[in-house]
């Protein structure tokens, strides 16, 4: 399956900005001059994507974000210089794009600064009609995948947890994505000593 991607005519001259709502919030790995809280509303991150690369295999996968249709989404938006646009863009490709699971489109996202103002971003949006799509998965079922899941780019553990602290740090919440993570925490407690039957 070929990747959905937009056309040179759709990246006009000038800087581009570029929402993140999950790694790359806390790891863009781009080069950018400026980095503002956003809000795009009409679609809202959720773990809808089976992972078979980064974080887990076809066997066994894990579990990656996506932004998937209703709601609204905060999350970071980044300006990359125009002399840096270029790059950006192949090498988002080369890393959102790797199975071909997300529609790469253009989005109003509004910056939440003293302008307030709209600009068009670059974002990765889930394909619906891809093999990866996962849908809408039970709490259960998410936290299934998310502990078995481990990839090229590391457990996909790490993967939530990061993602649910980058949110914090920006001063809000995800409820679904910070229950899950308080269910992965519970999962790495350690269980408390037997009580000695002798007493």
């Amino acid at each position: 399956m070929s990747a959905i991607t937009l056309n040179d005519t759709e990246f006009p001259a000038g800087d581009l900005w570029v929402f993140g709502y999950g790694s790359l919030m806390w790891r863009p790995d781009f080069d950018f001059v400026e980095r503002v809280p956003a809000r795009l509303i009409g679609e809202h991150r959720a773990l809808c994507v089976y992972s078979f690369v980064h974080r887990g295999t076809p066997e066994k996968p894990g579990l990656v974000l996506g932004l998937d249709r209703g709601g609204a989404c905060r999350g970071i938006a980044f300006r990359v210089a125009e002399k840096n646009a270029a790059a950006t863009v192949a090498y988002l490709r080369e890393r959102e794009q790797v199975t071909s699971v997300y529609r790469e489109v253009k989005r109003s996202v509004w910056l939440e600064n003293d302008a307030r103002q709209r600009v068009s971003a670059l974002v990765y949006v889930v394909d619906r009609g891809h093999v990866q799509y996962a849908g809408r998965l039970s709490l259960a079922d998410q936290l299934r995948h998310v502990l078995q899941g481990h990839g090229q780019s590391g457990i996909n553990r790490d993967y939530v947890l990061a993602t649910v602290k980058a949110i914090e740090a920006e001063g809000f919440r995800d409820q679904p994505l910070h229950r899950l993570a308080m269910m992965l925490h519970d999962q790495h407690r350690p269980a408390l000593p037997a009580e000695n039957s002798d007493r």
